[in-house]
């Protein structure tokens, strides 16, 4: 059975409000995210994922009150990462409504964190979230970056995502920095590299900017398509891009589970 590719909405989140800006930078203020998860929910988005790019222990609070409000509402699968250093995080997480934990920095400072997760909550709750610019010193040209792109981690992307999956992450979130916010469309060899190296599925994140970036992003082998500012301001609606797709060829959910 082919399973349908999904279509994800991610809202950063910073002082309780979503902000979207350009690699990482310019920030402005894109709306109330609990009001913003639950237009999404009726306009037929598959899932959602809240990114809490503050990292602050403030802004991880603020987060868990947005994730449980939003389960009160909104009625389809949230990831949530940002600040996730533990297996306790992970549980307070899951506990306040979210489906799914996303981890980054904590585990390319820890890896056996995956692990750990993985062990005690089983891989379906874990996305391993990889934010990777072209890199011509790793050997698939392509490098693991920190703090929103301007640091790089001196780690192999390719690697990194295959010692994931192994240590038993349940998806990629492959977020191209290089293309992050710029509407010029997926970083598409960097999608097609990860998608030969692992058998977990990769969301593609980075540079949606019009329907036919997202069947270009599935074409080269996402299972599902992440975008954020062209969402947040109608620049292409839900519908377009699952018609689009549709039209593609893919399978995909229909429908409003909100």
């Amino acid at each position: 059975m082919t399973l349908a590719l999904r279509v994800i909405a991610c809202l950063d989140v910073h002082d309780g409000r979503v902000v979207k800006g350009v690699n990482f930078t310019g920030l402005a203020d894109a709306g109330d995210p609990v009001e913003l998860a639950a237009a999404y929910g009726a306009a037929g988005i598959d899932e959602l994922t809240f990114l809490d790019i503050s990292a602050s222990h403030e802004g991880r609070s603020t987060t868990r009150e947005v994730v449980r409000s939003t389960a009160e509402r909104v009625f389809i699968p949230l990831t949530v990462g940002g600040g996730v250093r533990s297996v306790l995080d992970v549980d307070e997480l899951l506990r306040t409504g979210a489906d799914k934990v996303g981890v980054n920095t904590a585990a390319l400072a820890r890896p056996e964190l995956i692990t750990e997760i993985s062990h005690r909550f089983g891989n379906q709750v874990l996305v391993l979230s990889v934010d990777a610019r072209r890199e011509p010193g790793q050997p698939s040209g392509f490098g693991v970056t920190t703090h929103g792109g301007r640091r790089s981690a001196g780690v192999d992307a390719l690697a990194w995502a295959i010692e994931g999956a192994e240590r038993g992450a349940g998806e990629i979130l492959l977020n191209s920095m290089d293309a992050d916010g710029t509407t010029d469309g997926f970083d598409l060899e960097m999608i097609s590299a990860v998608r030969d190296a692992v058998d977990i599925p990769v969301i593609a994140s980075g540079g949606a900017g019009t329907a036919d970036h997202f069947v270009e992003a599935a074409r080269a082998g996402a299972d599902a398509v992440l975008a954020a500012s062209v969402f947040h301001y109608g620049v292409v609606t839900i519908d377009q891009v699952k018609s689009a797709l549709a039209e593609a060829g893919f399978v995909i959910r229909t429908g409003s589970r909100a």
